[in-house]
């Protein structure tokens, strides 16, 4: 998803901000990455995320609190949670090892691994949101365009063409993109069923994870396309729905009264959710 959220998905875990600032977090911790416990004015979170053959278990969460400056805590093997000197932020995205920001005056930070070119951001401008696949990060304009970085061997940072565009999302090997008029536009591996979303209408929101892809609709229900073997594209019977996170195997929806529900792979009890309550609307 680009774009705050108050809910977020990664690898193995989930995290949600509460209406007071505070967050909190379940799944897989060994790495830190639940360590969220003493944060406070938060108003977003992302969370870090890999697809299924690359460093299980390994990821990390960001925050951005009110005034504008950011916290991190988990795996920072390549200085993806380096991020305390970043202030003047108005979103934050996670992906494998990196981390990013947009500042308010539209350019873009960058912490992490810088190998496959996903950190190469800092000629980005007039950038309104972010969003952080595995090797690739993407960024939307102002205008209504996109621009992105990185790994493109399966065509998934092939967006220069798109326009009209108020939302994007990164997955492992695609990513997708929102209009104006609520239709979803996708790029990537074309052997994936994560790109099946050209029939979608009415969407206003969207989230990739590394195989599936979801959208909220204005109605509040949900729709998913894409791989589907831990479940985590069963979101058709969800209502009253105002955002979503999808994470390598699951998805996450909060819903209006500020609970939350979620789908997919539950190994690591990420999905454990259903105590949350007073989460902050997105």
């Amino acid at each position: 998803m680009s774009g705050p959220s108050s809910i977020a998905a990664g690898r193995r875990h989930s995290v949600g901000v509460r209406r007071d600032g505070s967050v909190g977090a379940v799944g897989h911790g060994a790495a830190g990455e639940l360590n969220v416990g003493s944060w406070a004015n938060v108003d977003s979170v992302a969370a870090g995320n890999v697809h299924t053959a690359v460093n299980t278990g390994r990821s990390h969460t960001i925050a951005l609190h009110a005034d504008g400056t950011a916290s991190a805590t988990g795996w920072n093997q390549d200085g993806q949670c380096d991020v305390g000197g970043w202030d003047g932020l108005v979103q934050v995205a996670a992906g494998w090892r990196r981390s990013l920001g947009v500042r308010r005056d539209g350019s873009v930070l960058a912490a992490g691994r810088r190998t496959e070119g996903a950190c190469n951001v800092e000629t980005w401008r007039e950038i309104v949101a972010v969003s952080c696949g595995d090797w690739h990060s993407v960024g939307l304009r102002a205008d209504g365009t996109a621009v992105a970085v990185g790994a493109n061997r399966r065509g998934q940072g092939s967006v220069a063409a798109w326009s009209g565009l108020v939302a994007v999302a990164a997955g492992y090997l695609h990513t997708v993109g929102l209009t104006a008029d609520g239709r979803v536009l996708a790029t990537g591996d074309r052997s994936s069923p994560a790109l099946a979303v050209s029939g979608w209408r009415e969407v206003v929101a969207v989230a990739a994870g590394s195989y599936h892809t979801v959208g909220l609709t204005a109605g509040g229900r949900v729709v998913a396309a894409g791989d589907n073997s831990a479940g985590q594209c069963d979101v058709a019977d969800w209502y009253g729905v105002v955002a979503v996170a999808a994470g390598s195997r699951h998805t996450v929806g909060l819903r209006a009264d500020g609970t939350a529900i979620a789908t997919g792979a539950n190994e690591d009890g990420q999905c454990d959710i259903a105590a949350w309550s007073e989460l902050l609307l997105a």
